[in-house]
């Protein structure tokens, strides 16, 4: 039985209960991307079409929680699944559950069948769905088989939304598209004993940090991970390792903790707190769980919409008819992409956006729609983190 079901047999009580380091010249950048663009604008043309996830359209939506656990059970996934549930109850979408420890509420088998089945879903969370696969062996099952992990893919591909919670990047270490869903191929690695940080939003105009103070104190278990996925992602919030003893896999003074990304068609976000039960009873920390569903159902937007400086790269690569006009302005648009994302790593965020506005009024010439509002996101982004 799904939470939806379990909820509206008991809707008694109430009229209706919904569960509701080395830096790439610029040169260098610019052929990297064009080529990962160009790659990229291949894969979607493979695909065929994909039935459309359920949006914010609909006066009503439903989202899927996976706790399922091969590996690791993080006691916080029931708390999880409840706290998602009261979300929806206040927030007008109904909840599905997949995991076998929750019998009472999960589905009574895989929800991963097809893209179609899984459309039903304007999101899927990821609640640290462990499966013991960090030891890289090919042959350890993993949490989604080969026919689910496609499924999955053609959900993702079709516009459907991710949301990844703590040990989400714990799980399908062996599926390199999973690590680049969840955050630019960002895995756990370690971490510390639990302990109070300082957490700081980097990006405070998106939905799901706009509530948030600029630094943030929380009692939580403080993940390393295997890389650093800046260079993919819209890093949300980063951890102040000043603050706290990030133990022997310390990422440094740059420790990117959420992020964002549009990613093959769809939208993820991922928040690496959550280890400790008692933040899902926390309001502000459901608020910004709250936006990352939102944002990623499609029923909320702005801050940029997680747009990135690869992103744009790979929309640009896209329009390649082989003319001359795209060779010439698409080269002008390249330059002034890197002379502004070089203009943000330095902390130049205003420099960066008046840069940006000049690439939008110069990407007229080859797209007014895509091309445009894309660059428009970075330039909201950009003045979000010059405020």
């Amino acid at each position: 039985m799904s939470l939806h079901a379990t909820y509206y047999a008991t809707a008694a009580e109430s009229n209706h209960l919904r569960l509701h380091s080395m830096r790439s010249t610029p040169m260098q950048m610019h052929v990297k991307r064009m080529a990962t663009g160009i790659a990229a604008v291949g894969l979607m043309l493979s695909l065929g079409a994909v039935a459309a996830p359920a949006t914010a359209d609909d006066d009503e939506y439903k989202v899927l929680v996976v706790g399922e656990t091969l590996g690791f059970r993080h006691s916080h996934i029931d708390d999880t699944t409840l706290a998602v549930a009261k979300l929806g109850q206040q927030n007008g979408f109904t909840v599905d559950v997949w995991d076998s420890r929750q019998p009472a509420l999960t589905l009574t088998s895989t929800p991963f069948t097809t893209a179609k089945d899984l459309s039903q879903y304007a999101t899927i969370i990821f609640a640290s769905p462990v499966d013991a696969t960090n030891n890289l062996d090919p042959l350890r099952p993993r949490l989604l088989d080969d026919a689910e992990l496609s499924a999955f893919q053609g959900y993702i591909r079709g516009g459907g939304g991710f949301v990844g919670l703590h040990a989400a990047t714990d799980s399908m270490h062996t599926v390199p598209w999973y690590s680049d869903l969840t955050g630019g191929g960002a895995r756990f690695l370690g971490h510390p004993a639990q302990q109070t940080a300082t957490l700081h939003v980097e990006s405070p105009n998106h939905p799901s940090t706009s509530m948030l103070p600029a630094a943030w104190e929380l009692f939580d278990e403080w993940y390393n991970f295997t890389s650093n996925p800046r260079d993919s992602v819209h890093v949300l919030i980063t951890l102040d390792e000043s603050t706290y003893n990030p133990g022997s896999g310390a990422m440094g003074a740059d420790h990117p903790l959420s992020w964002c990304q549009n990613f093959e068609g769809g939208r993820s976000w991922y928040e690496g707190a959550g280890h400790v039960d008692a933040n899902y009873s926390d309001p502000m920390f459901l608020a910004h769980i709250l936006g990352g569903i939102e944002w990623t159902a499609g029923v909320v937007s702005g801050g940029g919409d997680c747009v990135t400086f690869g992103e744009v790269d790979k929309v640009l690569a896209g329009l390649d008819d082989g003319s001359q006009k795209y060779t010439k302005l698409s080269a002008q648009l390249a330059n002034y992409l890197d002379n502004a994302e070089i203009a943000a790593d330095a902390g130049d965020h205003a420099g960066a956006a008046a840069t940006l506005r000049k690439a939008q009024a110069k990407a007229h010439g080859l797209q007014d729609d895509v091309l445009v509002s894309k660059l428009g996101n970075l330039v909201t982004w950009q003045r979000g983190l010059g405020s």
